[in-house]
């Protein structure tokens, strides 16, 4: 036991737990930032708006816990790490904390007063607080495999404008379309009738835009970034972004069938997928330096003691089952579809 609990050992299960713990929060989040940023898109009127708003409702604050211990875990398991990491990318993360809260506010003052004006008001914080953080979280995630420039001391030598590299950007804009072809299909399974329909439909027309954003994102990925040198080193690690195209080209035959459930969970397992291709392909480091690699922040650099890594270990041993339970017990009880006749009720948005 005492080997396996090794600093070397802890330092490598976290940093799997850390991927891991993000790629949750994109599958679980993802859909609820994707029905926001398709809002404008598929509901023509208020009820249908309404739909939308609570296709999410019951979800969307539980989801964002997933987000909270992400980012615990990067500032108690690797602090060195949070520490660059957040002052590195301090300006769009915290364009992405205000649209995060914009989008909770929305939910709950949206109806508030009964004014068309005051509704749409909501409605656009809504959009951009759903759309912000999928184009961000895109472009923070796509600069950290390529590397961002940062000195020996951890220093950031960039700007905001340098995150917006053609890589950078291509990794916002694949975000955003892979979160609002989750969302697609999420509301697919929750809605009836026409908005049922249409979000059915928006997803079969997202979906060659999300495979030619997936090729077009691994091409650019071998081009800008070292991403695939820990998969020439280990082919079994091909695995990963092999099931994760596989689940992706298996989707328009769900949909096809009306097999909603199936191709949700194959957009899940492609989430994870796509987030693990990424980390793994980045370990050791957990902020690559574009000036130096031995300037990159590595798992060794930052990892907290053994002690810590140890406590935190069987602290989530323990306490992640049971918020993974309480969560599942969630959404088996409120993942009913969304009739005309719940918007009437107190409960709805």
């Amino acid at each position: 036991m005492s080997d396996i609990l090794s600093h070397e050992n802890l330092q490598i299960i976290w940093f799997f737990l850390w991927g891991l713990l993000w790629s949750i929060y994109f599958v679980l989040d993802g859909f609820d930032i994707g029905l926001g940023t398709l809002l404008p898109l598929v509901a023509a009127d208020d009820d249908e708006r309404r739909m939308v708003y609570n296709a999410a409702g019951p979800f969307w604050d539980g989801n964002e816990v997933w987000l909270i211990t992400a980012g615990g875990v990067t500032f108690a398991a690797f602090p060195k790490a949070y520490a660059v990491m957040f002052s590195a990318l301090y300006a769009p993360l915290l364009i992405l904390l205000f649209a995060l809260i914009f989008r909770a506010v929305s939910f709950e003052f949206r109806n508030k007063i009964d004014s068309r004006g005051w509704r749409k008001a909501w409605d656009t914080c809504h959009f951009f607080g759903n759309f912000l953080p999928a184009l961000l979280l895109g472009v923070a995630f796509a600069n950290l495999f390529k590397g961002i420039p940062i000195d020996g001391r951890g220093i950031y030598l960039g700007s905001i404008l340098s995150l917006l590299n053609l890589y950078g950007i291509a990794g916002g804009v694949f975000f955003v379309i892979v979160f609002a072809f989750h969302g697609a299909l999420w509301l697919a399974i929750r809605a009836e009738g026409a908005l049922h329909d249409k979000a059915r439909k928006t997803a079969s027309m997202l979906w060659p835009a999300l495979l030619v954003m997936t090729l077009l994102f691994l091409a650019l990925t071998w081009v800008y970034t070292p991403l695939y040198n820990n998969y020439f080193k280990t082919p079994a690690l091909l695995t990963v972004p092999f099931l994760a195209v596989t689940v992706l080209l298996a989707q328009p035959f769900c949909l096809k069938k009306g097999r909603l459930v199936s191709a949700f969970t194959a957009s899940a397992v492609f989430i994870v997928g796509v987030t693990l291709f990424g980390v793994f392909g980045m370990f050791p480091a957990l902020v690559p330096s574009s000036i130096s690699a031995a300037a990159s922040i590595t798992v060794a650099s930052a990892a907290s003691s053994q002690v810590t890594l140890t406590i935190m270990l069987v602290v989530a041993l323990i306490c992640v089952p049971v918020v993974i339970a309480y969560q599942a017990w969630v959404y088996s009880l409120l993942s009913f579809k969304i009739i005309p006749e719940y918007l009437a009720s107190e409960e709805a948005y």
